[in-house]
This record gives structure tokens, C-alpha cells and sequence, in this order.
């Protein structure tokens, strides 16, 4: 289909941004790479009178490694994230998720800022974020803000963003410990049916620290302090698997779609979450 007309931005600067924000209102929205926008205005699920592209504004770019901590920027591609050696090295789990994101093509113009931002219950980064407890930085007409990733998504497509404000960078502390992204898809290039981001962080022969977060199990990702509580010292044998599994269970809340009935993907998420915790700890 063919999206309605709109009037077409592209900025240079984020004052100017911020003013078309204001200017327009609710009758505008600001683009990334577009995967997500450009679809649901060909669909006319959304219409946008006012369209901002985001690619030629300054200081959106960057990944930076420093201090223990990683900076990205709003309009880092997926493609940029695995190519870059610096963040596979400080991150890799980032680098294993981006290259389960749709495909090249895809990847090539997809951006960390856009996928995060717009609180699609499918996208992949968000639950990664939460596993990482990533910050948000946000900025808008009274200045700029921080919100972490584990309070920032309300409900699907509703997050703490406030319409006139922009994401404009993701940072986290470097991870340490063993890492999985594991994903369960129909086909290449779809959403997941259940996905997950698992961290451990191992001392001897136990467990010293986890986080775990699904994906497209619920109208938000979902970040479970007791599933990775049930890790926590113990050496992570059958009972402290399966004691994360059915806490996060108890969570998620999946809904039947064209990806299947809701008891098929509480069973894809068992077996993802047993796989991402397995893999996680012999990498740890």
C-alpha cells in the first residue's frame, strides 16, 4: 500500500528537531532507520503528516568503549554493532542478537535507537537492554534525561518517552561473565516467537550474579529479578534451571497470534530460556 501524504524533514541539528517537535505536535514523529515507522504508514496503521529522518543529525553516531562503560549512539546500525571488533569484545552478546535481527539488508539501515524507542513488543534490543540494565538517554524541550531500560516500556508501543522528546544514545557498563541470545523464529527476518538474553557471572564452581529477559512474551519485554535470583548460588544444575524457568513463567503472558497458541509459546520460551541459561554458563 501506499502511506497518506506527509511532509518530509531532514534536519541537521537536534534544535531543529526538537522545534518541528513542537511545531507539529502529535502530527509529527521522528525516523531512524524506518523498519519499524515505514511499514505501519504503508499499512495505515499510523499516519504521519510530519515525518523527521533523524540520519543527517549531528552527534546521533558513535560507539564508544571507555571507563567500563558502552556509549551507542541513537543511529548505530545493527550492521555497525557486529562489524565493530571493539564492542565484540566488551560486549559479544550485543554482536550474537544484532546478527539474529532480520536480515543484511535490514541490518544495514536498522538502528540501536530505533528499535529501543518505539516499544514494539518484538524487537530484540529492548529485553537485551533490560538484561544489560542499559540507560536511555533522552532529550526534549526542558533538556536532557536518563530513564533505564527496566522502566521505560509501559505497554506496547507506549514507553516513558514523552512525545516532543528523542532517544538519543543507549549506554550500559561492560558485561561481565558468560553471555546467550537465544531466538526462536518462524522464518529469516521475522520477530521472534520467544527469545531471550541471559548474563552469569561465575565465582569458582557458583553462580555470583544473573540477569535474564524475554522477548515478544508479553505487550513488554520482561526482565525477571527472581528467575535470575534462582541462579544465584547455586552451580546451576537441573532444579536452579528449571527454578528460573518457572519464575519466569510466572511473568511472562504471551498472546495467540499467527506465530501460534499461547501454550505453544510458553513452551518455545522453556526451551529458549533453558538453552540461553545452558549456553550462558559455559561461557562463563
Amino acid at each position: 500500500m501506499i502511506p497518506a501524504p506527509f511532509e518530509y524533514y531532514r534536519p541537521r541539528e537536534m534544535a531543529a528537531v526538537l522545534a518541528l517537535l513542537a511545531e507539529h505536535g502529535d502530527e509529527a514523529r521522528v525516523m531512524a532507520g524506518g523498519h519499524s515507522l515505514i511499514p505501519m504508514m504503508k499499512l495505515r496503521m499510523a499516519e504521519v503528516p510530519h515525518l523527521i529522518d533523524l540520519q543527517d543529525v549531528e552527534g546521533l553516531s558513535g560507539i564508544t568503549v571507555s571507563g567500563g562503560e558502552i556509549r551507542l549512539g541513537a543511529m548505530v546500525t545493527q550492521a555497525e554493532i557486529i562489524d565493530s571488533k571493539e564492542l565484540a569484545q566488551a560486549a559479544p552478546i550485543l554482536r550474537e542478537a544484532a546478527l539474529q535481527i532480520a536480515d543484511p539488508q535490514v541490518r544495514a539501515m536498522g538502528t540501536v535507537g530505533g528499535n529501543v524507542a518505539n516499544g514494539d513488543p518484538g524487537n530484540d534490543m529492548p529485553g537485551l537492554m533490560q538484561c544489560l540494565g542499559a540507560r536511555f538517554t533522552l532529550v526534549g524541550p526542558e533538556g536532557e534525561r536518563e530513564v533505564a531500560a527496566r522502566d521505560f516500556y509501559e505497554a506496547a508501543y507506549m514507553t516513558e518517552r514523552d512525545d516532543d522528546e528523542v532517544l538519543t544514545a543507549v549506554a550500559f557498563a561492560v558485561p561481565e561473565g558468560g553471555y546467550a541470545y537465544e531466538k526462536q523464529k518462524r522464518k529469516i527476518g521475522d520477530y521472534a516467537t520467544a527469545a531471550a538474553a541471559v548474563q552469569i557471572r561465575r565465582e569458582g564452581a557458583s553462580c555470583a550474579a544473573a540477569s535474564i529477559a524475554m522477548t515478544n512474551l508479553s505487550d513488554t519485554p520482561v526482565w525477571s529479578e527472581a528467575a535470575a535470583e534462582a541462579l544465584v548460588g547455586t552451580e546451576l544444575g537441573p532444579e536452579a534451571i528449571e527454578a528460573a524457568v518457572t519464575a519466569m513463567l510466572a511473568e511472562i503472558d504471551p498472546s495467540e497470534d499467527n506465530r501460534g497458541p499461547v501454550e505453544f509459546k510458553r513452551h518455545a520460551a522453556v526451551v529458549i530460556l533453558r538453552r540461553a541459561i545452558a549456553r550462558a554458563w559455559s561461557r562463563a
